[in-house]
């Protein structure tokens, strides 16, 4: 079968993707502009993609189209009515970041907390051998031990990131959905969530009900200002909402892997705490570990080699 790669750029170039079994044609470009989908994938069986959209028009254009893996979990990028429609297979990778983005979680969260951006910086510009002491501490350090995590969307790599929390001595709240009563004794309200916790990670789906959930509304009930960290999607958090807030001291900082727009926008409110000393950001990269893109194509290349053996077992069987 022949299959597209469509964005293969958004893998690191040190990391193997070769042609599962069964894909007999393996064309991959690094990046693949709207307009050139349809060009690119008129004979493909198979499209592989991270990022693109591919909405019912290109669907409706793609006769030979098959099957669309993408290099991801998200499937929000991909039109999934249409593909129902026109019998085309959809398919995702899950659980291939559950050590990277638990791991990415802390290093956002210890950052923040001991205000490691701007620390670094002191040594670096100057301000340290200027000021003579043997040491600077003029923003706080904070130590994770004896506080209260509170962790929105309790998946996987929620859990793992639990695991972690204890390890350093935190108290770990989960969060049940807002506005349902807890569903047993291992959640808490949501709102009591909000209100208890000293750091708040999010690791729950963008969704109409996540949309924006954490905002203006929420983030006042945030009664002891704590740090938030977002490695789950940009959309979650109101971007403006959340920069008001940080200005105006309700909460401590922010660690985000994710914004609502990628690359992040020019004109985007939280690109002016760039220099606050608990904001951090990284470009989306916490699920890429060299090790978690390895187990990722793995589990792709399954997917989609198990897919060309039973549509060759349906063919040769005449059905």
């Amino acid at each position: 079968m022949r299959a597209v790669f469509l964005d293969k750029g958004t893998f690191s170039d040190n990391v193997d993707l070769p042609a599962p079994a069964g894909v007999t044609d393996y064309i991959t470009y690094d990046e693949t502009p709207q307009e050139l989908i349809i060009e690119r994938c008129q004979n493909a069986d198979i499209i592989f993609t991270n990022k693109v959209q591919i909405n019912a028009e290109v669907i409706a254009k793609l006769p030979k189209l098959k099957l669309i893996q993408l290099t991801a979990t998200g499937m929000n990028n991909v039109d999934q009515d249409a593909c129902t429609a026109r019998n085309i297979s959809l398919y995702n990778v899950a659980g291939y970041a559950v050590k990277s983005v638990p791991e990415h979680t802390f290093m956002l969260m210890l950052n923040a907390m001991r205000a490691g951006i701007y620390y670094h910086n002191k040594v670096t510009d100057g301000t340290w051998a200027d000021n003579g002491n043997f040491c600077l501490l003029d923003i706080p350090l904070i130590d994770l031990e004896d506080k209260t995590l509170g962790i929105i969307g309790i998946g996987t790599i929620g859990k793992r990131v639990t695991e972690i929390a204890r390890a350093f001595g935190m108290t770990v709240l989960w969060a049940e959905r807002q506005g349902c009563a807890p569903r047993n004794d291992d959640y808490t309200a949501f709102d009591g969530v909000l209100a208890r916790s000293d750091v708040i990670s999010l690791h729950c789906p963008l969704n109409d009900a996540t949309q924006h959930l954490i905002n203006a509304d929420t983030l006042a009930k945030m009664t002891k200002k704590p740090l938030i960290i977002n490695v789950a999607r940009g959309g979650i958090v109101d971007s403006q909402a959340l920069a008001d807030a940080i200005n105006n001291e309700q909460v401590l900082g922010y660690g985000s892997d994710v914004f609502e727009q990628e690359p992040i926008a020019a004109n985007d409110p939280l690109l002016a705490l760039g220099e606050h000393p608990r904001v951090i950001f990284s470009p989306h990269n916490a699920w890429g570990s060299k090790s978690a893109q390895e187990t990722l194509w793995q589990m792709l290349s399954k997917q989609v080699t198990d897919f060309i053996n039973q549509a060759n077992k349906i063919i040769n069987n005449g059905f």
